[in-house]
């Protein structure tokens, strides 16, 4: 299986193909692996950085910069990417480029909500899980780049790791796939971070859904 660096854009194209997703790079394994196991023939793939997520305001330009080259070669776009702190910006910038091409978000605030099923998510956000910090297999395989360098920044300033995890209890891992060197990375990570550990199974969720129901 492939991997994408946090900082790496990414393609995956099949010729003659007429959809393409938008995804972050996050989602950039899981979605082709959605396409070889299901062999859908339907979508081209384009992601952007993953790391994108530290600094979210480069989100929505991103998309636009993408949807602007890809009008005239697709029918369809469908955007793989929750709100992901951008308040609203990427949903603004898809209503402003919508037209003779139909474009279509995934449901959800990020990824974690439609992995774990919207529904489910939020009745556990307002409940138990209020005080929890998530993990995908994304986020296990580059805990450090991404979260403890990269968003943290404690690599540097260690001292900080009580203020920012003093309301937090536990690590949750939403695990999509069954890779015990993955359960072992965040396991570890929850240990690094002070927190109690959790692991839930939940597969590929709503992106499977979304992706399945599109597929043609």
């Amino acid at each position: 299986r492939m991997d994408i660096a946090p900082e790496a854009t990414f393609d995956f194209r099949r010729s003659g193909q007429r959809v393409l997703l938008l995804a972050c790079g996050a989602l950039g394994r899981e979605i082709v692996d959605l396409i070889e196991v299901n062999r859908w023939t339907t979508f081209d793939v384009e992601c952007l950085p993953a790391i994108w997520h530290n600094t979210p305001d480069k989100i929505p330009g991103g998309l636009r910069e993408k949807i602007r080259a890809a009008k005239g070669r697709y029918e369809r776009i469908f955007v793989l990417y929750g709100d992901c702190g951008t308040g609203g910006g990427i949903d603004k910038v898809l209503a402003e480029e919508a037209g003779a091409v139909p474009i279509e978000r995934i449901e959800g605030p990020h990824c974690y909500a439609f992995f774990s099923g919207n529904a489910r998510f939020a009745a556990a956000a307002g409940g138990d899980d209020m005080t929890v910090f998530y993990l995908t297999d994304y986020l296990a395989r580059h805990f450090d780049k991404l979260v403890w360098s990269g968003l943290l920044g404690l690599d540097r300033h260690p001292e900080l790791l009580k203020d920012y995890f003093q309301h937090y209890t536990k690590v949750v891992y939403l695990a999509q796939t069954n890779d015990p060197a993955l359960d072992a990375k965040a396991e570890a990570a929850s240990r690094r971070l002070g927190l109690g550990y959790e692991r839930r199974d939940t597969g590929y969720g709503e992106l499977a859904d979304f992706m399945r129901a599109r597929a043609g």
